[in-house]
């Protein structure tokens, strides 16, 4: 367990250089992708939020954790096959390149998915 970190370049530093590539390429996959997330630590790992939570990612000794939810697993269940998920996670082992363009699909599913949510609410409300 790394120590609490204040920020994601904290974060991204206390890793070993092949996890940092990762780490930093994963993060700009996710700012270019929400450019209007914001960028915090929950749970002591780097999150965005954006109408919500929108996806979270770690470092792990063998593998890239990314969690976009439950429905961000379920919804690219077939896509996501050949990696080890959970219900909320999806592991990219650390021997491999990142599946950019599948990252990218799961988050714009995430952001029309929070958008869509946040829209109920504000007409619940009225």
């Amino acid at each position: 367990m790394q120590k609490a970190v204040k920020n994601v370049d904290e974060y991204i530093a206390g890793f070993p250089a092949q996890h940092q590539q990762l780490l930093k390429q994963l993060r700009e996959i996710v700012l270019k992708t929400a450019p209007d997330a914001l960028e915090v630590i929950s749970y002591n790992m780097p999150a965005y939020k954006y109408n919500g939570m929108l996806v979270y990612f770690a470092a792990h000794t063998s593998h890239i954790g990314l969690y976009p939810t439950a429905s961000g697993i379920k919804h690219f269940e077939k896509e996501l096959a050949a990696y080890t998920t959970s219900k909320g996670a999806v592991q990219f082992p650390i021997s491999n390149t990142l599946p950019v363009a599948l990252i990218k699909k799961i988050i714009q599913f995430r952001i029309k998915e929070n958008k869509e949510k946040s829209e109920l609410k504000k007409l619940k409300k009225k």
